[in-house]
């Protein structure tokens, strides 16, 4: 396989990254959202990239010392390639870089193969926030990093 590098998303790469959104998800982020989120202090955007061609991303808010993954998405032709979990070991690199002891993220009971990416990274399940997702109503599963190694 080609080899993939991992880098920042700029305002060059918003096509891109929507293009994987709409790909991975029913109710997809709008191009808008991903364009607010590079002014956003807080927010953080790496790319998975192969060739020139964005593969995937995952996103995060670093607050204070508490990281918050807000998004990760991998092109459906490219999952089962162990990206997901290179992009997540690398936001936690960033997040420790930056200042974060812990990490946080939602997930849906339904997604199988993002709650056992979690789980091998050492997320614990922590909570459940009710009715989370609004296009299913279904439930999110709240999970803690308690500390990044």
């Amino acid at each position: 396989m080609t080899e993939i590098t991992y880098r920042e998303m700029t305002i060059a790469d918003l096509d891109a990254v929507v293009t994987v959104e709409n790909q991975s998800f029913v109710s997809p982020w709008s191009r808008q959202a991903f364009c607010d989120e590079l002014y956003n202090q807080l927010a953080h955007y790496l790319l998975a990239v192969m060739e020139e061609t964005v593969i995937g991303y995952v996103g995060m808010w670093l607050i204070i010392d508490e990281a918050h993954i807000t998004n990760v998405a991998v092109l459906p032709s490219y999952r089962k390639l162990g990206i997901g979990k290179c992009m997540m070991q690398k936001a936690l690199d960033v997040a420790k870089e930056r200042g974060a002891v812990s990490m946080t993220l939602e997930v849906r009971p339904s997604n199988a193969p993002a709650l056992a990416l979690y789980k091998n990274l050492g997320f614990e399940h922590a909570g459940v926030r009710k009715n989370y997702y609004e296009d299913t109503q279904e439930d999110a599963i709240i999970m803690w990093l308690r500390e990044i190694q």
